[in-house]
C-alpha cells in the first residue's frame, strides 16, 4: 500500500478528468492549481470536447493517454464516477482522487453510486480519496491536486479533514499567519482511504513531524486506534472531533454522509491512543501554528506562563 500511496502523494503524471478552460469550473481551478504552482509532472487533461485546455494537449478518453499516469483526479457529474474507474483500471492507474460531490450524503441513489465505485476500486485495486472532497495538496512538489483558491505554504504539519470547506478556512488562516504544511487532505466521504490509512502512512512521511485531523465520523474504529498508537509517540496527533452536540451530530451527517457516533466513547478512544483532542477551530488553529515551530522541548526545564 505504501508504494501506491507514494504514487497518489507524489505523483510524477497526473490525469485531469474534467479538465476544463471554462471559468469559475472545478476543473479549471484544478488544471490552473497545478499549473500556476509549478508542479513538475506530467499533466493530461482529459475532455471529449477540446483539444486543448490552458494550452496542454487534452485526450478524448483516458486510454487515449501515452505513458503511464501516476493518479488520476475525477471532477465529473457522479453518474459518472463508477465507470471512469474501471478506465482508470484498465489504464493501469494505481490512485485516484475523486472531487465529484453527489453519493452517500443525497440519498439512496448515491450510496448505490458509492458502492459501485468502491466494488470498481477494489476490483482494479485502485487507491481512493473521496468522493465529495477538496482535493490533496503536497507543498514539497508544488503540488496544488485540489480545487482550493490558493496553495499552502511550505511547512511540517499534516492536515486530514471530512470537510473541504474547513480545509480552506485553515489553508487561508495559514497563509495569513505564516503558518507551512507538509500536506493537506480532504478526504470527503472516504470510499476507500480513511484516517487510519494516512496517519500510517504520514506517520512514516520523513516531511512531517506532526498530524492534524478534522473529524465528523469515524468508519473503522479499530484500525483508527491501532494506527494512533503506533504513531502518536513519535508524532503528535491532534483531532478535532464535531458532533460533541446533537446538531453537529446532524450536520455532519447532512454534509458526508457519516455518522458522528457517542461523544463519550470517542473521547475515551483518544485518550487510550495518545491523541490530543481540541474542542474549536480556533484551537486547531493555535496548535498548528504551535506545532509548526518543529520546537520540541529537551528534559523537563519548561515554564508555562499564563493569565489565566
Amino acid at each position: 500500500m505504501k508504494q501506491q500511496l507514494q504514487k497518489l502523494f507524489y505523483p510524477e503524471s497526473i490525469a485531469v478528468i474534467g479538465a476544463t478552460d471554462r471559468p469559475y469550473s472545478v476543473g479549471n481551478a484544478i488544471m490552473h492549481n497545478l499549473l500556476s504552482n509549478k508542479y513538475g509532472g506530467k499533466i493530461y487533461p482529459v475532455n471529449i470536447k477540446h483539444k486543448t485546455i490552458h494550452g496542454i494537449k487534452a485526450y478524448k478518453k483516458i486510454k487515449d493517454i501515452p505513458g503511464s499516469v501516476d493518479l488520476a483526479v475525477i471532477a465529473t457529474p457522479a453518474n459518472t464516477v463508477a465507470d471512469l474507474i474501471v478506465e482508470c483500471g484498465v489504464k493501469k492507474i494505481p490512485s485516484a482522487i475523486i472531487i465529484s460531490a453527489g453519493f452517500k450524503e443525497v440519498g439512496d441513489e448515491g450510496l448505490e453510486m458509492y458502492g459501485q465505485i468502491l466494488k470498481n476500486a477494489r476490483q482494479y485495486k485502485i487507491r481512493v480519496i473521496g468522493p465529495n472532497c477538496l482535493g490533496i495538496i503536497n507543498t514539497s512538489i508544488n503540488l496544488n491536486a485540489s480545487f482550493a483558491s490558493r496553495m499552502a505554504l511550505k511547512g511540517n504539519v499534516a492536515f486530514l479533514s471530512q470537510s473541504g470547506a474547513l480545509c480552506t478556512s485553515i489553508l487561508d488562516w495559514s497563509v495569513t499567519q505564516n503558518v507551512g504544511f507538509s500536506h493537506l487532505v480532504s478526504i470527503g466521504s472516504s470510499v476507500d482511504l480513511d484516517f487510519h490509512d494516512l496517519i500510517d502512512y504520514f506517520g512514516t512521511d520523513p516531511n512531517t513531524s506532526c498530524i492534524l485531523i478534522y473529524m465528523e465520523s469515524l468508519q473503522n474504529a479499530r484500525a483508527f486506534m491501532s494506527a494512533a498508537r503506533a504513531y502518536s509517540r513519535s508524532k503528535p496527533i491532534l483531532v478535532l472531533k464535531a458532533g460533541k452536540s446533537v446538531e453537529g451530530a446532524m450536520a455532519a451527517l447532512s454534509h458526508t454522509g457519516s455518522l458522528a457516533g457517542n461523544d463519550q466513547v470517542f473521547e475515551a478512544a483518544f485518550q487510550r491512543a495518545g491523541i490530543i483532542r481540541v474542542d474549536s477551530v480556533a484551537q486547531l488553529f493555535h496548535c498548528a501554528q504551535a506545532l509548526a515551530m518543529d520546537i520540541h522541548p529537551r528534559g523537563n526545564r519548561l515554564a508555562i506562563v499564563t493569565n489565566a
